[in-house]
């Protein structure tokens, strides 16, 4: 029988621990358990709102489950994983994890919060609508061989690190002001991203006129996947600029960034309800590899 650690805090050596169990996960399910977001919090130890959940199983010295809960301006994330060596049938720790997730925020006063399941299956489904959740939101990977081999004329220079920030973060939060992730984004929000490993700035292209930034292209490239995968992390026109085809060329010259440096697969997410950035993709030679999805429930404070 399984039991839980709630974790506050992480050290180094619960941060090993889960960092083992995640890297197993992505092997066998082809995709990381944990966002970006949650994946920076964990290793930084986690910060006020978050926990931690462990799961572990007499005999074994590792954790069989992971579940993270983090507290946002206005509501809480939520995501989870279990081992795959421990996903039989009957296993009941993928519902024990987010049960007490669910506990925490209750204690916590309540609130809104979101699952995030990756290429969720009819178990996780199953796992979120018994925790009363809903599914909400459906987020598309798409892939796409390189080169994307089609013409586009975009003058763009790489981001400037220590100079660019400001102007960045204007045209983004002006970009996605309603976007859940994407927008609202501060300095320490993006310094957080220049501090990562896979930070580039030479593929963090930025496209100026009249010495305004009117565009971005700022592309990832995943090391760890075989064979190495090249995304188009975030995209955007400033809108004072859009209606010019500009987000397309952008794209494109993202795909060249990416093909130039060597990656032969190219991928991006999209919003599956975006049906013209949707449409825009299909276009450019995008398919869909898989889907991501959201679940979204009201919990009550512990009365």
């Amino acid at each position: 029988m399984h039991h839980l650690e709630v974790k506050r805090q992480m050290g180094q050596g619960d941060i090993d621990a889960v960092r083992e169990l995640l890297e197993v996960a992505t092997e066998a399910d082809g995709h990381p358990p944990l966002g970006e977001h949650q994946w920076l919090d964990l290793v930084e130890g986690g910060r006020a709102g978050f926990a931690g959940l462990v799961a572990w199983e007499p005999g074994h010295d590792h954790p069989v489950g992971y579940a993270q809960v983090t507290r946002g301006d206005t509501s809480w994330a939520l995501e989870f994983v279990v081992d795959p060596h421990h996903r039989d049938t009957g296993c009941v720790i993928d519902r024990d994890l987010v049960r007490a997730a669910l506990d925490v925020v209750r204690d916590e006063g309540g609130g809104r919060i979101t699952l995030w399941v990756p290429k969720p299956t009819e178990d996780r489904d199953r796992v979120a609508t018994d925790a009363g959740l809903r599914r909400v939101r459906d987020l598309c990977q798409m892939r796409r061989r390189l080169p994307a081999s089609r013409p586009f004329e975009l003058a763009t220079r790489p981001f400037d690190p220590g100079h660019d920030e400001t102007a960045w973060l204007e045209v983004n939060n002006r970009a996605f002001a309603a976007h859940p992730e994407q927008g609202g984004w501060d300095l320490e929000t993006l310094k957080r991203r220049e501090a990562e490993p896979w930070f580039d700035p030479q593929g963090f292209l930025l496209h100026e006129r009249d010495d305004r930034l009117a565009g971005f292209c700022w592309t990832k490239v995943h090391t760890h996947d075989s064979p190495a995968l090249g995304e188009i992390y975030v995209v955007a026109v400033d809108p004072d600029f859009q209606g010019e085809g500009l987000g397309r060329r952008l794209v494109l010259a993202g795909l060249d960034s990416l093909a130039r440096r060597g990656l032969t697969t190219g991928m991006l997410y999209v919003d599956s309800s975006n049906k013209g950035a949707v449409h825009l993709y299909e276009d450019l030679g995008f398919t869909v590899d898989h889907m991501d999805r959201a679940y979204v429930g009201e919990v009550a404070a512990r009365g």
